[in-house]
C-alpha cells in the first residue's frame, strides 16, 4: 500500500537517479511548473464522445473546456494537491502553449477505477508531445502527436497518434511486436507502414501499481528520450508527421495528458528548455 513515507523516498530517489546535478523542482530559474498546484490554469480540457457499456462510441464529443462529469479535478493526496483524471470519458488536458527542445518531468500513480471500453483491463493514460492540428484527430479524442505511453506494464512504449511517426532501433519479435534495442535495426513506426505504430520499451522501470512513478521526456530537434524512474527505455529518431501523403518534421507542439478509461493521478508537472540531450542518454 502506498504511504507518504515510501512515496517521498521514491520521489527523492527518482530525482537522484535521473540527474544528480539537476536543481530540484523548487529552482524556478531552471524549471517552469506546468501544474501550479491549485487549478488547471494553462491547460485546456477536451472530451470526446461517450462509450456505452459494450464499448461502442455514442453521441457527439463533449468538446473543449466542457467537463460536466468532472473527469479532470484537483484533489488532496496526503495533504498535497494533485490532478485526478477519472478516465470515465476519453480525452485530455492540453497545454495552451507549444513547446520544443525541452526536458519534461512529471509524476503519476494509478487509482482504482476503470471504465468501458477498458473496464477491467490494463490501466491506461499517456503523455502526448509535439501535439499539433485539430482536437480529436485520433478517434475523436486526441491531437496528432507522439506518445510516451503510460499504461500498466507498458510505460515508456512509443505510439504514433493520428499521423505521428518515429524511427527507432528495435528487434522484431513477431509480425506485430518490435522491442527497442540500441543494437537493433532502424524501423519506422506509424499507422501507415508495415511495422505499425507501436514500439515496445527496451526495459521495465515501473513501480508497483499505486506507487508514484517519475517520468522524464527529453526532446531536442527530431530526437527524443523516454525515461521511467531514472531508467532510459527508448531513444527515438527523426520525429515526423504524415501530411498529404508525405512525412514532414514534427519537432514542437502542445503537451497532452490523456484520460483513457482509467483513474490516474498526476503531480509535479514541470518543463525546462534544453540545448541538447544529455550525452549519457544517447549512448
Amino acid at each position: 500500500m502506498y504511504t507518504k513515507i515510501s512515496g517521498t523516498f521514491i520521489c527523492i530517489l527518482s530525482f537522484l537517479l535521473i540527474d544528480a546535478n539537476a536543481p530540484l523542482p523548487g529552482d524556478q530559474e531552471t524549471w517552469k511548473m506546468l501544474f501550479n498546484g491549485r487549478d488547471l490554469t494553462g491547460w485546456d480540457t477536451y472530451l470526446g464522445p461517450a462509450f456505452d457499456s459494450s464499448g461502442n462510441k455514442t453521441g457527439n464529443p463533449i468538446g473543449l473546456n466542457s467537463d460536466p462529469y468532472h473527469v479532470f479535478s484537483i484533489v488532496k493526496d496526503h495533504g498535497e494537491n494533485v490532478i485526478r483524471i477519472s478516465g470515465e470519458y476519453f480525452g485530455a488536458i492540453t497545454t495552451t502553449r507549444e513547446y520544443g527542445d525541452f526536458h519534461l518531468r512529471l509524476m503519476f500513480r494509478w487509482g482504482q477505477e476503470t471504465w468501458p471500453p477498458k473496464k477491467g483491463k490494463k490501466r491506461d493514460s499517456g503523455l502526448l508531445y509535439h501535439s499539433v492540428g485539430p482536437l480529436g484527430a485520433d478517434g475523436g479524442f486526441w491531437m496528432r502527436s507522439q506518445e510516451l505511453q503510460i499504461q500498466e506494464g507498458d510505460c515508456g512504449d512509443y505510439w504514433g497518434v493520428a499521423g505521428g511517426s518515429e524511427e527507432v532501433r528495435a528487434i522484431r519479435k513477431s509480425d506485430s511486436e518490435y522491442v527497442y534495442n540500441p543494437a537493433g535495426k532502424l524501423f519506422t513506426f506509424n499507422a501507415f507502414g508495415p511495422t505499425g505504430r507501436r514500439c515496445i520499451k527496451g526495459a521495465d522501470g515501473e513501480m508497483p501499481s499505486g506507487q508514484w512513478n517519475t517520468v522524464d521526456l527529453y526532446t531536442h530537434g527530431d530526437t527524443s528520450i523516454h525515461v521511467i524512474n531514472g531508467k532510459k527505455v527508448m531513444l527515438l529518431l527523426h520525429s515526423s508527421q504524415r501530411e498529404n501523403g508525405k512525412l514532414i518534421p514534427l519537432t514542437s507542439g502542445k503537451i497532452q495528458i490523456q484520460s483513457e478509461g482509467a483513474e490516474v493521478y498526476y503531480k509535479k508537472i514541470m518543463i525546462r528548455s534544453i540545448t541538447s540531450i544529455p550525452k549519457n542518454f544517447l549512448d
